[in-house]
């Protein structure tokens, strides 16, 4: 799942180039901080979002090496919002070809809410390129994850809920994810421009109740905010092409491997009961609550954990000194 794009603040100079990975698709990824860093592979939420310079500023640039790269159909890969040969086992052999393009051998992989369940199905495929995992805002791509974003959290946040499934025809309001899918693989292009809006709204308020999105504007701002929603809404009508039992079991698979959670105590994107889940699934993780933080990475709660878990993380290849307990 995806929140709201902050404005960027000043980031580490990235340098970024383009690997084929078949099937017509080119992954944009870039590398930024200190080339003889620690090694560190930065998965982006949605499905559909992208990577940003911000997404960077929770490792000291003096000590990792940092790397990302927008998935399949996203951002500045190319095709744009392509779903053809789009999946996660795609993904995950994406993150394979990248790490020895870039001839690492270990790398720690971070994730946060989409780009978690990745980063867990990643790391049990490849425990052996794994040398630790920083998770964030978890999300498990199962039924019970769809059914609270579409209609569980109207409890929490009812106006939000309505205007969104206001976009949807009440004969398919069971059935959001199916719809989604159905709605962007058509050729009405204001339809989905129109859908594309509610749903980022949506997300918007149930992490920034207050926030006021500006109208999209211009053709190529248009294709790129229909694009993004043709990808997650392809993943999620498909659970991911995981479900929560998969993600659960590869969990479980890690037990030995360093790995951190955060989680916002005030989440409507990913429930906090799925880092609970997670973190009793494998044995040794630790999890720190960011309060009151909601889905946002960059809340200064959320954001002060991840920085220290890396800085950790950097001092001794384990999370063994983190989260600090106040005295």
């Amino acid at each position: 799942m995806s929140t709201v794009a902050m404005p960027d603040p000043p980031a580490p100079a990235a340098v970024s180039g383009w690997l084929e990975v078949g099937h017509g698709h080119r992954l944009w990824y870039a590398q930024s901080g200190a080339a003889d860093g620690l090694p560190v592979v930065s998965l982006h939420g949605g499905p559909g979002s992208a990577s940003t310079p911000r997404q960077r500023e929770i490792f000291d640039a003096a000590r990792w090496r940092i790397v990302q790269f927008d998935q399949r159909g996203c951002g500045r890969s190319t095709p744009l919002g392509e779903t053809a040969h789009n999946h996660t086992d795609a993904l995950i052999q994406d993150i394979e070809s990248l790490r020895a393009h870039l001839g690492i051998e270990r790398w720690l992989v971070n994730g946060g809410s989409w780009g978690s369940a990745l980063a867990l199905a990643y790391a049990a495929r490849h425990p052996a390129r794994v040398c630790g995992m920083l998770l964030r805002g978890v999300f498990l791509a199962g039924r019970a994850d769809l059914d609270w974003f579409f209609h569980g959290v109207a409890a929490c946040a009812p106006q939000a809920n309505a205007d969104f499934l206001a976009a949807i025809p009440r004969r398919w309001q069971r059935s959001v994810p199916a719809w989604l899918d159905r709605c962007f693989s058509g050729g009405d292009a204001d339809r989905q421009l129109q859908v594309a809006t509610a749903w980022q709204r949506y997300e918007t308020r149930l992490d920034h109740p207050a926030a006021t999105l500006p109208a999209v504007v211009g053709e190529e701002a248009r294709a790129r905010l229909i694009a993004k929603y043709r990808v997650q809404a392809h993943y999620l009508a498909r659970r991911c092409f995981l479900g929560e039992a998969a993600v659960m079991r590869a969990a479980a698979a890690l037990r030995g491997v360093p790995v951190a959670l955060v989680h916002g105590t005030r989440d409507l994107v990913c429930r906090p009961h799925n880092a609970w889940r997670v973190q009793r699934a494998i044995g040794g993780s630790r999890l720190a609550w960011a309060d009151p933080a909601a889905h946002d990475p960059f809340h200064p709660a959320a954001f002060r954990l991840l920085r220290a878990a890396t800085d950790a993380f950097a001092d001794t290849r384990d999370f063994s000194t983190w989260p600090v307990v106040p005295a």
